[in-house]
């Protein structure tokens, strides 16, 4: 191996190291005591090479955001196998959307709550992003005709779920009902669409 490689691969080992240092302090004590000081501190390296790999906290976040939306699209897509019934893996890929933001809060809250500069509409958006929008539209397409639109507004739905049931504004006893009644919304508007010649 060449020198040249073998600092690639150590730059890659160090960012790997404070990505997961982050995202283990975040979940084990909340975002606010994520500083790059106390990442410095756990993982024995200066403040300066931090700087050096991430320019700053909310890139930090933004970092550990892309590794969720990578596993966030596996778990979506792991929901749909074997849902033959199109209504069932729209209900599926609900329920597994809800599941993911309660059983990794932390991260939820890198991806979708925190400043990160992450864009999911722009052109050099990293791939996980789009990989993500694409598992929900997956399941929206069979039931509108705007399938962009729609899965906006599912995921809209569902973020909006999960933000008040995880805040203990919504009773978590009704979720499975939440989750039908935005199944049912998703098929009243194919019908609606039918009938206006959509």
């Amino acid at each position: 191996m060449g020198t040249a490689e073998r600092k690639r691969r150590q730059r890659a080992e160090r960012e790997d190291r404070i990505i997961a240092t982050a995202r283990a302090i975040a979940e084990r004590e909340g975002w606010s005591a994520v500083t790059v000081r106390r990442l410095a501190d756990e993982i024995e390296y200066s403040q300066p090479v931090l700087y050096s790999h991430f320019k700053s906290r909310d890139a930090i976040v933004g970092a550990v955001a892309v590794e969720g939306f990578r596993e966030f699209a596996a778990a979506l897509r792991a929901a749909t196998r074997g849902s033959a019934e199109r209504r069932k893996a729209l209900e599926n890929v609900a329920t597994a959307y809800l599941d993911f933001g309660f059983r990794h809060p932390a991260l939820y809250e890198a991806m979708f709550v925190l400043p990160t500069g992450l864009r999911f509409a722009e052109a050099d958006v990293p791939p996980e992003l789009p990989e993500a929008f694409n598992s929900l539209a997956t399941v929206v397409a069979p039931f509108c005709a705007d399938v962009d639109d729609a899965t906006e507004t599912f995921w809209a739905a569902l973020h909006g779920l999960t933000e008040l049931e995880r805040s203990g504004r919504i009773r978590p006893t009704a979720r499975v009902e939440r989750v039908r009644l935005i199944v049912r919304a998703f098929l009243g508007s194919r019908k609606t669409s039918a009938d206006h010649g959509l």
